[in-house]
């Protein structure tokens, strides 16, 4: 079984230089049967405009979700997108994150129903988000390693995600000790399992909200496929002023909570329900 219908759900806010990129690096995509979902979160109208600019080349087929600026609410304008998203597979990534050529086709060759996949990125500088240029998107050189280091790119273990042997990439995938998790910058999975946990939880704010929607899909039974090796994007470096030692206190409560009761479903989700037998293992 094979995704029938793909969606890059890929999130923003006020970031048009970044997302600029980030389209330019799906319109260099070599599978090109997929809808690109912005689930923007209150952006400007700058935004606007780069969103319009990619609708005009239609080169991607584009679906803007947005809602009303009312600070860091990623979760309710993930969860307006999948709520009226008709795709059957959903890939999860965000604005400030450039994919590589085979991103979407390594995504769908490697989706196997029971399974989310868990994909790596590597995180740039500051100066070498800033030197990437359209014609470097393009052509793909951005994820060639000399480039990067000549770039400016510290030399650094995390570079091998991007070594094109695939033997390898499979060996290290296998032997690496990070767990395969839910990553919002790359993961994807069957649109019905998230739906089948209630998306993502608005009680979440910036901190691991992410990896608390991965917890519960493990707990409604899937597992994760650890491809961190195999499909990759280039991470753009920008400041956050919404990340707080409040928030991730709050964060790690919720989702201690999760892995103790072992529960998938999100009372405030998708829907907003009440905790019902059918919503922990």
């Amino acid at each position: 079984m094979k995704p029938k219908k793909i969606g890059v759900v890929i999130t923003t806010y006020n970031q048009p230089k970044w997302l600029k990129n980030v389209l330019f690096g799906y319109e260099a995509q070599r599978h090109s049967d997929f809808t690109v979902i912005i689930a923007d979160d209150g952006s400007g109208q700058p935004t606007r405009d780069v969103i319009e600019f990619f609708k005009a080349r239609g080169k991607l087929r584009i679906e803007h979700v947005w809602h009303e600026d009312k600070g860091f609410q990623k979760c309710q304008i993930l969860n307006k997108a999948i709520a009226q998203t008709e795709c059957d597979y959903l890939i999860f990534t965000d604005g400030d994150c450039i994919p590589e050529p085979d991103f979407i086709s390594l995504h769908e060759s490697l989706a196997q129903p029971g399974y989310f996949l868990s994909g790596g990125y590597v995180k740039l500088t500051t100066p070498v988000s800033e030197k990437i240029s359209e014609a470097d998107i393009a052509s793909g050189v951005i994820f060639n390693l000399d480039w990067l280091k000549t770039a400016g790119q510290p030399s650094s273990h995390k570079l091998w995600k991007l070594i094109k042997n695939k033997t390898l990439k499979a060996i290290l995938n296998a032997i690496t000790p990070t767990k395969a998790t839910w990553n919002g910058m790359n993961s994807s999975t069957w649109t019905a399992d998230i739906k089948a946990c209630n998306g993502f939880n608005e009680d979440m704010q910036y901190g691991g909200l992410d990896r608390e929607l991965g917890e519960r899909l493990y707990n409604h039974g899937l597992k994760g496929k650890q491809v961190r090796y195999s499909v990759n994007c280039l991470h753009l470096d920008h400041p956050r002023a919404y990340d707080n030692p409040e928030t991730w206190k709050k964060n790690y409560a919720i989702r201690n909570e999760v892995k103790r009761t072992g529960r998938f479903w999100a009372e405030n989700g998708i829907v907003k329900t009440a905790v019902t037998e059918n919503s922990t293992k």
